[in-house]
């Protein structure tokens, strides 16, 4: 089955982000989970990193590591995740 596309995502003071997908759904993903676990998601929990480098890169949420939007350099995290594990919010 295809997944909707995420069109937008807006990253939040608490280490979420609203995830906008093309089929009206809104999810939110807590990141905090995926800090906790250290290494490379250690980055995520720097809110300026965290909310800065937030993008849709890979067809997905992802952050940017570098900072010039280079799918093969970033932090990106399963679609199916998002959208099958995640929390509804209200749709558009």
């Amino acid at each position: 089955m295809l997944r909707p596309n995420i069109f937008q995502v807006e990253p939040n003071d608490n280490f979420t982000v609203n995830v906008y997908f093309d089929d009206g759904k809104i999810k939110l993903y807590d990141a905090k989970q995926l800090i906790n676990r250290g290494g490379i998601f250690s980055r995520l929990g720097d809110i300026h990193f965290f909310k800065e480098r937030c993008a849709v890169l890979n067809n997905t949420l992802a952050w940017d590591v570098k900072g010039d939007l280079d799918p093969t350099e970033c932090i990106d995290i399963c679609l199916d995740v998002i959208y099958d594990d995640c929390v509804d919010t209200i749709e558009q």
